[in-house]
């Protein structure tokens, strides 16, 4: 995610008493690591500091206080996309192509059922505390009735999560009390809504913006798609050797570890997760190949012992090794 979409939990936090040195160490973040902020940070990091400044402050509304600090350069480039729109419905149509560019967090969906539209946000992380989810909520709520120039109050609001905070502190932000322990997160609202001009856009910007817009989701999902690729090939390469370890991947592509973390985290994905991947496809190779022993394909996926070879492959694919290769024959 971008600096500028990190700005609003630091300010929240800042206005609680919460330096943001105290924050960044809570987080388990390096001394300075926000101060200033930085270009870009890893999405978990941000989830971490969300949770951290919620402790911090002890507010429990913490998320829903960090959306009402939105602003539009909150949202970067697409931010300036939005202001350029004709009317709200063509904002949130924006919205879900370039959000990618501020955060990659969760997707946005819109639908339309009758008289009734539909705000869905799909969060990538939903093991994240119910902040992530509020704070994205209210920043849409906010920077929806600034766009609009006046209050724009959903119908009903569900919430996947739970929660045990006051009520009157959501309905103040929100516009409304919402439902918790719903199937999926969702704002229901006046489809009307989307005609609702928005007051002193400039359709002439629309067009170049949405260009530049265009060139910089190009040019992050290239460079997502190469470093990917690039971590990728370098773990299949050291797995026999051992070395698919985050210091060794970063010292062969020239970069620090942290940088790599970054940049993984840019691509939506972890050097974990990339290596989970290369290992399950590796092993169904392996395990095609009969002449391989479980011992022999533990090694060559960098296992010291079969054990853990047989715990990883049943997590991935709910079966032992030996059970999948016999059903594979």
């Amino acid at each position: 995610m971008t600096g500028s979409y990190l700005q609003p939990l630091v300010e929240t936090a800042a206005a609680r008493g919460v330096t943001a040195d105290r924050l960044a160490a809570a987080a388990g973040l390096p001394a300075g690591a926000l101060r200033p902020l930085p270009d870009s940070l890893a999405a978990r990091d941000y989830i971490a500091l969300l949770d951290a400044g919620a402790m911090l402050t002890e507010d429990p509304h913490f998320g829903l206080h960090v959306g009402e600090r939105v602003r539009p350069g909150t949202y970067t480039v697409y931010g300036l996309v939005l202001m350029a729109c004709r009317d709200v419905g063509q904002a949130l149509e924006q919205t879900r192509r370039y959000e990618v560019l501020a955060h990659d967090l969760g997707r946005t969906q819109l639908s339309v059922e009758g008289a009734d539209a539909l705000y869905a946000w799909i969060s990538h992380y939903p093991a994240a505390s119910r902040h992530l989810v509020e704070s994205v909520f209210a920043g849409i709520r906010i920077f929806g009735s600034w766009l609009a120039g006046r209050p724009l109050s959903p119908r009903h609001v569900a919430f996947a999560h739970r929660s045990d905070a006051p009520l009157d502190e959501y309905e103040r932000v929100l516009g409304v009390r919402p439902q918790f322990g719903a199937a999926g997160n969702v704002g229901r609202f006046d489809a009307a809504i989307l005609a609702m001009p928005v007051p002193d856009a400039d359709p002439s910007l629309y067009p170049v913006l949405r260009q530049h817009a265009e060139r910089l989701l190009g040019a992050r999902n290239a460079e997502g798609s190469g470093i990917l690729a690039q971590v990728r090939a370098m773990l299949v390469k050291q797995l026999p050797q051992g070395g698919a370890r985050l210091p060794a991947v970063a010292a062969e592509l020239g970069m620090s570890p942290r940088t790599l973390q970054r940049k993984l985290a840019d691509a939506g994905s972890s050097l974990q997760e990339l290596l989970d991947g290369a290992r399950y496809e590796l092993a169904r190779d392996y395990l095609r190949q009969r002449e391989l022993g479980l011992v022999d394909i533990a090694f060559l996926l960098g296992y010291q012992e079969q054990s853990a070879f047989t715990h990883a492959f049943r997590e991935w694919s709910g079966v032992n090794p030996g059970a999948w290769r016999d059903a594979a024959a």
